[in-house]
């Protein structure tokens, strides 16, 4: 079986969570809600969190964002809910931690963009404010690099050498090489400043996969940081979904990456949480972690009647995703449940057999009599109006007999 085998970094501590060393890669996600309206917030917090994210990301840009974070603090603790919530710091961020320590207390962690702290004097002036800040109040930061807000000096200087090189690169090799320097020295400077190696996360967000690809190799080849990965603005629908899952799963197959976001950009009203959905999804195809019983159903073909096995297929879907919160919370390990729903009798049988529990349709034109595989061995045959309610049935008793008794262990 092909194991990934991770790359040697720092473990950093976010609230309760651990990023980086042996921990698993985490799933973060940001809030699109105006901070300065706590209880708007807060619930979208803990939508994140329900949906499956461990870290949240949100703004805060101004004064009353920075005055409402210890209210959204408070009022998911009265909840019950231990979030660790990351404040999204751009252009003001050393004067609101500064003026707001009750902001910089109740964030888990500050995300610190390098190109947008000020320039010359003032640049390193207010990084080192905040991180004096994180100091103070014993946070973890993530220098987060964006190439849509690079540090401009840098890239110029960077630039101004290129041109005299003997072999010069292209502009856009530069830009690369500038995101990674930037990124790596700040984290450095950090370091100078006092901040531990273990309190550092960095990241260097790009919108193209093969340069995130690109980016981020180097980084692992050139230190031992936590990184956390994510396409900078993936985009919306199936293309975020693809382009995001490329340069994610090419990157996490090599051991790179501590911690994901899909960044997708939602429909008008459409659900924030699809973007935690995909990110564990991506996870759980590689192997690296487990959250919900999976569904494999064949594509279909002329062999099969395919609004037949379709419908199955997505009743049988909607049937785990209904139950999945309560299923891993009561039956610890289903989430590695495997159910297939299979077309017709050329791969079905074999597929079924491989699932923990799968049926096989007999595919067009033959009555519908489906066989049923329970740990590889043919338990029964189902046919009729209600075969799916009866599939449903022997899915939900297997899940109790196999993952009840660990409970009952326990």
């Amino acid at each position: 079986m092909f194991e990934i085998k991770r790359r040697k970094s720092h473990q950093v501590k976010v609230g309760d969570k651990l990023i980086g060393g042996d921990a698993p890669v985490l799933v973060q996600s940001m809030t699109n809600t105006p901070t300065e309206d706590p209880d708007l917030t807060a619930q979208q917090v803990r939508e994140l969190f329900e949906a499956g994210s461990e870290i949240v990301r949100i703004t805060v840009n101004t004064k009353d964002a920075a005055r409402a974070v210890p209210y959204i603090e408070e009022k998911l603790q009265k909840q019950g809910l231990n979030i660790p919530i990351v404040g999204d710091f751009h252009y003001n961020g050393h004067l609101l931690l500064k003026e707001f320590p009750d902001c910089a207390r109740a964030l888990a962690k500050y995300r610190i963009n390098p190109g947008n702290v000020g320039r010359g004097e003032k640049h390193d002036l207010n990084f080192s404010s905040m991180i004096e800040v994180a100091l103070e109040f014993g946070k973890p930061v993530r220098i987060g690099v964006n190439w849509g807000s690079l540090d401009q000096e840098l890239l110029a200087r960077m630039m101004d050498e290129n041109a005299t090189s003997s072999n010069p690169k292209d502009a856009h090799a530069v830009l690369i090489d500038a995101i990674i320097e930037s990124a790596i020295a700040s984290a450095k400077t950090a370091e100078q400043y006092g901040m531990p190696s273990d309190r550092i996360i960095i990241s260097a967000k790009v919108s193209e996969v093969p340069d995130l690809i690109s980016v981020y190799t180097e980084l692992a080849a050139r230190c031992e940081y936590a990184l956390h990965l994510g396409l900078t603005e993936a985009g919306m629908g199936m293309k975020g979904i693809s382009y995001s899952t490329a340069a994610l799963a090419i990157l996490l197959s090599r051991g790179i990456g501590d911690t994901i976001r899909v960044s997708l950009t939602p429909e008008p009203g459409a659900d924030r949480c699809e973007e935690v959905r995909v990110c564990q999804s991506i996870l759980q195809s590689l192997g690296m972690r487990s959250f919900t019983p999976q569904v494999t159903a064949c594509p279909g073909c002329g062999r099969t009647t395919s609004t037949v096995f379709q419908s199955l297929a997505k009743e049988i879907e909607e049937h785990l995703q209904a139950n999945r919160r309560i299923w891993v919370e009561k039956f610890p390990g289903v989430e590695d449940l495997k159910v297939a729903v299979m077309g017709c009798i050329v791969n079905g049988p074999g597929e079924s057999k491989h699932a923990d529990i799968g049926i096989s349709l007999p595919g067009t034109g033959e009555d519908p009599r489906a066989p049923v595989y329970i740990d590889g061995e043919h338990v029964t045959t189902l046919e009729g109006a209600g075969l799916a309610k009866d599939f449903i049935l022997l899915v939900e008793r297997y899940v109790k007999e196999k993952f009840g008794k660990v409970t009952s262990e326990v």
